[in-house]
């Protein structure tokens, strides 16, 4: 594996075990884009994670400004 597609890895948020088992299936196409597709649904659900408690955040500020309270 050269050094960019190493970096991208990591880049990506790719661990040393997650590098480890690219590197082995990097003869396999379809093996390889099933690995980032299972870390870029990883990625996502932690996106979306995040995305409910910042919606969470803002209802509490809606409710505090429409309480008045500080």
């Amino acid at each position: 594996m050269n050094d960019s597609v190493r970096q991208n890895l990591i880049d990506a948020g790719c661990d040393e075990d997650f590098i480890s088992k690219f590197e082995s299936c990097i003869c396999d196409t379809k093996q390889c884009e099933k690995l980032l597709a299972a870390h870029r649904r990883e990625l996502l659900d932690e996106v979306h994670s995040k995305e409910d408690n910042i919606s969470c955040l803002d209802y509490l500020v809606y409710i505090m400004k429409k309480e008045g309270l500080k």
